[in-house]
């Protein structure tokens, strides 16, 4: 298994996917934070007035406390997980498309040891590639939000464990869905696509024309999306236990500034976005296991 995982992190950097995609994520998550930070530090003009003082008095502390800094990294991180998603298709998809597969199966004794080494492999890239878009998202956040709104050392700490989680479980998802489809252009446009208008437009439509506030909090991009952004929902009482009287429109908009429309909590979140990783996975997996190769 030693010399299969090292022949795998060589496969990888012997080519351009992996710093390719990191670089427009760190500036992805850089800028989204930076765009996030500016327009988040005057909360009260995001939010409005009569709504800040409506949280305010339900928080009990005053606009001056408020860490919306959570909100601008939550932000940058969860743009930034797209990548390694698109990542994690190269590493099966990306096989077949090289005609490099057979020898990968071939040499390895069998092919669950060698999936299981791709899939010891892409974690330990998705762990990198969390603390990466992690201190992009930071760094942009510092540069725009006033220190005395910044998150509490806990509450970085938190942010920094989920998003790793959620760019490991990304990876794995992405590996999942080019594993079953057995391509990479098909693979990357779709779910580029999907993540970032199909199921964004199903939210906001179900939110506004059905009154449905829970969708994004089952849905592939909004459950990833959540595991960071619940963090920052949660501070200001619109996830996990939620505060009472609180509306459903400003709860929404709270959860919707975090990234995380219709998100239950960080853990929740979890839970689900990992139910849908594993059902890509463990399909990619079987469909790879009797898989012809030539």
């Amino acid at each position: 298994m030693g010399r299969l995982i090292k022949a795998e992190f060589r496969k990888t950097l012997t080519t351009k996917s992996w710093w390719g995609l990191l670089i427009p994520a760190v500036l992805f998550a850089f800028v989204f934070s930076l765009g996030w930070g500016f327009t988040t530090n005057d909360f009260t003009d995001f939010l409005g007035s009569s709504d800040t003082r409506e949280l305010t008095s339900m928080l009990g502390i005053n606009v001056g406390e408020w860490p919306v800094g959570l909100l601008a990294m939550a932000h940058g991180i969860n743009v930034g997980t797209l990548f390694p998603v698109i990542f994690g298709v190269f590493a099966l998809a990306g096989e077949y498309s090289k005609k490099t597969i057979s020898t990968t199966f071939l040499t390895a004794p069998n092919r669950g040891l060698a999936l299981s080494a791709k899939m010891i492999t892409y974690v330990a890239w998705g762990v990198l590639y969390g603390v990466v878009l992690v201190g992009a998202a930071s760094l942009g956040t510092v540069l725009t939000v006033d220190s005395q709104l910044m998150p509490s050392a806990p509450q970085f700490l938190g942010v920094l464990g989920a998003g790793i989680l959620a760019t490991v479980l990304a990876t794995l998802f992405g590996i999942g869905v080019g594993a079953m489809w057995n391509s990479v252009v098909g693979s990357v446009i779709t779910l580029v696509i999907y993540l970032l208008i199909v199921e964004n437009l199903l939210v906001i439509v179900a939110f506004g024309w059905l009154d449905v506030t829970w969708l994004g909090g089952v849905l592939p991009n909004g459950t990833v999306n959540g595991i960071v952004g619940a963090i920052g929902a949660e501070a200001f009482g619109a996830a996990g236990v939620t505060l009472p009287g609180l509306d459903d429109e400003l709860q929404w908009a709270l959860q919707y500034a975090a990234g995380a429309p219709g998100a239950f909590s960080w853990w929740a979140s979890a839970l689900i976005f990992t139910g849908w990783t594993a059902i890509f996975f463990v399909g990619g997996w079987l469909v790879n296991a009797r898989r012809d190769i030539t």
